[in-house]
């Protein structure tokens, strides 16, 4: 048994730099990772995705050349220099932050497989296929999630993609099927219809992007269609086959059932979190019904001493919420203490285009809570900035609190909309009365010019008692 006084399990956002602060504070630390360093994000997550995105977005900007009076000949797209693009990017980040742990002082990189034996012991299967146990005061549990498989007759024997492996295609789907409404299936729907896929997406609920208020899904959904995504909303996969010409899924929707057929399908219905390999039924550590670890607002799970950070906690699944896990713990464990997660202004950011920008709480989110509020909202083409660049499509809202005028979130579907709303998050952090936002002074002709009307179209109080 080899003892160290620190073990890390995984190299994702989070994962990484606690293992080098902990090794910088004098503790003899181990990070183990399975396959490449980085996690999700670096490696099939956001890196990757928003490379390839780029590539689809100047497609597109080609094909709209005439738009703006400039002439261009035929596009066509080589998949191959896509993906060599995608993979030179992902390796210069994994590389990079693989040679900043092999380089920390009293930090070791063990590349292999960790499965709990105990609360504090863990044996690695390493990448030679030697073993080593290890055992530390101090577990991390740094996982993340990998893509749900749903249960659709037949679907295991059909060669279905998930994120990671899509993006490894040499060339673009014919038809892309996608099971699933959300950040995944969108995102990638909207690429590869760009690049020159015709692509359905089904999703079982009756809007995209679930969690979204009604008219901003809608709006979404518009856009989607515009550029030629075919949407199967209420709608659900029975069953799937395969032949030689390409996938068929079986689904039932209003009209009832029916097959689709595609060339490609991409499974894009949820993530499951990476805890039924780490062997933690040999230890107290306990995990809710969908087996994300339980932790408590500070991430300590139900074994002392042991943590959980990122996705695999159940948590907001987007790399900046599982740095700000590392920023706890930091605090807790070398610190001075007394940091948690409460409080978190959340911020995200969907990466269709015009980008789906979101901070703090919804309109529906609001009023479900009990909150009296009142409502901005503007279309984007109103921006002078969306009609000089010919991007007007999309909205934007937002919402406070009806007696303070305290903000309390905004969705911003536009482009550039994740910085638009990055303004209005930075403003909330500041306590900034709205009407700062409204008469502020901003650079004309720019995006955040559009704060001025936002803001001036929140009803004032006697308005909103008419």
């Amino acid at each position: 048994m080899e003892e160290f006084d620190a073990i890390v399990v995984g190299t994702g956002q989070a994962g990484k730099p606690l293992a080098r602060d902990l090794a910088a504070g004098g503790m003899r630390t181990a990070i183990i990772e399975k396959d490449r360093v980085g996690g999700t994000c670096i490696i099939d997550g956001c890196t990757p995705t928003k490379t390839m995105i780029a590539s689809a977005r100047v497609a597109h900007l080609v094909r709209r050349a005439s738009d703006f009076g400039v002439r261009t000949g035929a596009t066509s797209i080589d998949m191959e220099k896509v993906r060599a693009r995608k993979r030179s990017i992902v390796d210069s980040f994994s590389s990079g932050a693989r040679d900043a742990l092999k380089e920390t002082e009293d930090l070791e990189l063990i590349f292999g497989t960790a499965r709990f034996v105990a609360d504090h012991q863990l044996d690695v299967v390493t990448g030679d296929g030697g073993s080593r146990s290890l055992s530390a005061p101090r577990i991390f549990i740094n996982t993340g999630t990998r893509t749900r498989v749903p249960p659709i007759d037949g679907l295991a024997d059909v060669p279905w993609f998930d994120n990671a492996s899509i993006m490894e295609l040499a060339e673009v789907p014919d038809h892309l099927l996608v099971l699933g409404g959300g950040f995944i299936g969108l995102e990638f729907g909207q690429m590869f219809r760009r690049l020159g896929a015709r692509v359905t997406i089904v999703e079982g609920g009756d809007q995209l992007v679930g969690r979204e208020d009604t008219d901003v899904a809608e709006s979404l959904r518009e856009i989607l269609e515009e550029d030629g995504v075919s949407i199967r909303l209420e709608t659900r996969a029975i069953s799937a086959s395969s032949d030689v010409d390409g996938v068929s899924v079986r689904v039932e929707g209003p009209d009832g059932e029916h097959e689709l057929r595609g060339s490609h399908l991409l499974v894009a219905a949820g993530r499951r979190p990476n805890t039924d390999v780490l062997g933690l039924e040999t230890t107290g550590v306990r995990l809710d019904d969908e087996g994300f670890v339980e932790v408590d607002d500070a991430l300590r799970t139900s074994v002392d001493g042991v943590w959980a950070l990122g996705e695999v906690n159940g948590g907001a699944p987007f790399t900046h919420v599982a740095y700000d896990d590392y920023r706890v713990v930091r605090e807790n464990v070398l610190g001075s203490g007394g940091a948690d997660r409460t409080g978190r202004l959340l911020a995200y950011t969907l990466f269709t285009d015009p980008q789906l920008g979101r901070i703090g709480q919804s309109e529906s989110q609001a009023r479900e809570e009990g909150f009296d509020i009142r409502v901005g909202c503007i279309p984007t083409e109103q921006v002078a900035r969306a009609k000089e660049t010919d991007e007007t499509r999309g909205l934007m809202k937002v919402v406070v609190e009806a007696g303070t005028d305290r903000l309390l979130g905004a969705a911003i579907l536009a482009p550039e909309g994740g910085e638009i709303a990055a303004m209005i998050q930075v403003a909330m952090m500041g306590g900034l009365d709205p009407s700062k936002l409204r008469e502020g002074v901003f650079s004309h002709p720019t995006w955040s010019e559009a704060l001025n009307a936002l803001f001036d179209s929140i009803p004032d109080r006697d308005q909103e008692a008419d």
